[in-house]
This record gives structure tokens, C-alpha cells and sequence, in this order.
């Protein structure tokens, strides 16, 4: 009897693999020496996470639905931050998944500089890095 055949890389994982490939992605520490620096954090966790777990501060909360139209420095509805293609934009979810691709997708938009935090909240939580309690 032969070993069944080993899985193949899900779609999802390769899709990963390629959006970070593009990517220099942030340690905690990293990211907040960032935002010291002036970077725009971006939050893009679902309120019931931002409630349950608390926020960073000064961090933009943009859900990922809406993040595209709120970032892209040339669209009627960005954010008074996205000033344009030059600001250093680094995505923050949960775990540092969503925002691989979410970054990725900001540099179709245009924003080159725009990366993620590896481990997203929960390791710059775990990293002792300020967090707003929920409102």
C-alpha cells in the first residue's frame, strides 16, 4: 500500500506566500518605531475584535471593506491621512493574515510603502506595546 499523496499548497496559502513575498512586513517593535516616524498604522480588525481586545493608539480604524476607498489618495472618499503615494502605511488585523493582503492590495492602489505587521494585534499586544482599552 502506498502513503497517500501529500496536500497541495491551498490557493490561499500560495496567494499569501505571494502578497508577503512583495512585502517587508514589521515586527511590534518595528511598527511602532514606524509610527514614532510618522507611518499611518491602519487598523482593519471587525468592531467586535477592536471592542473585545482594545485598539492601538493612534492607529486610523479602517474596516478592510471600506480600506481601498479610504486609502487610495486619489478617490473622493480616502481619509484625510492618505495623502498620497508616498505615506508609509503599515496594515495591522488580527493575526497578521488579512493585512499581508490587504497590503499587497494598497500597492495596486499606488502606496509602494505600504506593509503589515507580522502577528497583527495580538503580537503587538503580546509584546507589551500600548493598547487602548475598549470604549
Amino acid at each position: 500500500m502506498s502513503a497517500a499523496p501529500e496536500p497541495e499548497e491551498s490557493r490561499i496559502d500560495a496567494l499569501l506566500a505571494e502578497a508577503r513575498s512583495g512585502l517587508t512586513r514589521l515586527t511590534p517593535r518595528q511598527a511602532a518605531e514606524a509610527q514614532r516616524a510618522g507611518a499611518l498604522l491602519v487598523d482593519i480588525r471587525y468592531a467586535a475584535l477592536r471592542e473585545r481586545d482594545g485598539t492601538i493608539p493612534g492607529a486610523l480604524v479602517v474596516e478592510r471593506n471600506e480600506l481601498e476607498w479610504r486609502l487610495d489618495p486619489t478617490c473622493p472618499h480616502r481619509a484625510p491621512e492618505a495623502t498620497g503615494p508616498d505615506v508609509r502605511v503599515v496594515v495591522v488585523c488580527n493575526e497578521g493574515y488579512a493585512s499581508s493582503l490587504a497590503a499587497r492590495s494598497l500597492h495596486a492602489l499606488g502606496l509602494a510603502h505600504a506593509t503589515d505587521l507580522a502577528g497583527g494585534f495580538q503580537a503587538w499586544r503580546a509584546a507589551d506595546l500600548p493598547v487602548a482599552a475598549p470604549d
